[in-house]
């Protein structure tokens, strides 16, 4: 039988990572090897099964002594409480399915559980993989959905591009802030984002020169994950403009969302709502007014930064907040999530400020 919600609750919860050897798997053994109250105890994936983690991620050398395995919910249950899955979409939802069936408590990174509407994720991404599990899953967004995170056994961890725009425009749409409709939301990467994988598009001589948009006017994949958490904070179905870009970083994701501002609403309005809205967070910052969001402020840290402004010519609102990708968009998130599910401080082991310069 599955373990129960608050079976694995424990100061020394164990963890395994599925899919260790990618930009997000090293960023959870990165960041679980110095967990003050959960342990790292397994490591999982499928090029690097049989190598040690160091040699696999040589920043682990002499921190963590694991040798990565092939999959295997079973062994992966009597060694782990929780498995965390930094796998592409199409493959995680199979390998979670069994951890569950074996016991586990997971939280996928990827995109194969976080839209709730199967028919919805089968136009964006071509096949449902989820079944049952789709409607066992809870988003992982912690600063709205933290008390059903607390409870679950399969968390479905946001993308990064959704994180930072979800957490940007949504205390102003809970507060009837700003229009629902016409929003647009920019957003630019680091190049961490397209993965570790090779490719054309992410390879150094063709992005270190250059920015560029992609998947623009409703093609991202990301665009319905932000649309469902928008809507369900709203009450209210909303329809968005995405449009991403590549900029030559390695890591970092820097939103800016447009929003017609409801009531002559001015930035101090706007800013008190954020502050009432993430006063619980130990991740989110409202900046001082005049400081305005920089992904370098964020680097290798679970933090995020926001801010707002009025244009009062136009009478739009701008909603602004820097991310890691890696972290807060990714693994910090992950492990946030993990600290509810067990039952410690949602901050524990994601408290070091940004790696600067």
């Amino acid at each position: 039988m599955p373990a129960s919600a608050s079976s694995t609750a424990s100061a020394n919860a164990r963890a395994a990572i599925v899919g260790v050897s990618g930009y997000t798997g090293a960023e959870l053994a990165r960041l679980l090897a110095v967990h003050p109250h959960v342990r790292l105890t397994h490591v999982a994936g499928a090029s690097s099964a049989g190598k040690r983690l160091a040699d696999v991620l040589p920043s682990l050398e002499g921190i963590v002594d694991l040798v990565v395995q092939p999959f295997d919910a079973e062994r992966i249950a009597k060694d782990a409480d929780f498995a965390l899955l930094g796998l592409p979409h199409g493959e995680a939802a199979a390998k979670a399915t069994a951890l569950r069936a074996a016991g586990v408590r997971v939280l996928d990174l990827s995109a194969d559980l976080r839209l709730t509407d199967a028919a919805v994720h089968v136009v964006w991404y071509g096949e449902d993989h989820a079944g049952a599990l789709r409607s066992e899953a809870v988003y992982g967004l912690p600063e709205l959905f933290r008390d059903r995170i607390r409870s679950a056994n399969v968390v479905a961890v946001p993308g990064c591009y959704p994180t930072g725009a979800i957490l940007a425009l949504a205390p102003l749409v809970r507060e009837g802030l700003v229009s629902l409709d016409g929003i647009v939301v920019d957003a630019k990467s680091g190049v961490s984002g397209a993965g570790r994988s090779p490719s054309a598009a992410a390879h150094f001589p063709e992005t270190s020169e250059g920015i560029r948009p992609y998947k623009i006017a409703g093609e991202h994949r990301h665009t319905p994950e932000i649309e469902q958490a928008l809507s369900q904070v709203a009450g209210r179905s909303i329809t968005l403009t995405f449009t991403p870009h590549l900029v030559p970083m390695s890591r970092g994701i820097l939103t800016t969302a447009y929003a017609f501002s409801k009531e002559g609403a001015l930035a101090d309005r706007l800013r008190e709502a954020a502050r009432s809205f993430y006063a619980d967070s130990p991740s989110v910052a409202i900046l001082p007014p005049g400081r305005l969001p920089d992904t370098l402020w964020v680097r290798g840290s679970n933090r995020a930064h926001l801010q707002y402004a009025v244009d009062t010519r136009t009478g739009r609102a701008i909603a602004l907040s820097a991310i890691d990708n890696l972290g807060k968009g990714a693994a910090g998130q992950a492990i946030q999530c993990l600290n509810l599910m067990a039952g410690l401080p949602e901050g524990d082991g994601l408290g070091a400020p940004a790696v600067f310069p």
